[in-house]
């Protein structure tokens, strides 16, 4: 499913037109993206938990020319399924 497909079967399930569910999804993934800004946990019931998490620096070694590299430490975000979507998913 595309997203031209699941906004069009959200619109038709809340019966709004497609500006009105284009501008809900906006508004949730905006929403989504500033709480994870300010590193806030964000759980959804029966769906998932989306977290930021801090990756440490670390040497890693290119196995071409055995140089040894430092990567900085950054910032990524983490999704984890809830349990009754997993079921769900491995019903079929």
């Amino acid at each position: 499913m595309n997203n031209k497909e699941f906004l069009t079967e959200l619109g038709r399930r809340l019966n709004y037109n497609s500006k009105e569910t284009k501008a809900l999804t906006d508004a949730l993934v905006q929403e989504i993206c500033t709480q994870l800004e300010e590193e806030n946990i964000i759980a959804i019931s029966g769906f998932g938990t989306f977290e930021v998490k801090k990756k440490l620096e670390r040497v890693v070694v290119n196995p071409a020319t055995k140089q040894r590299m430092l990567v900085p430490p950054k910032m990524s975000v983490s999704f984890k399924v809830a349990p009754v979507l997993k079921d769900k998913a491995n019903e079929k």
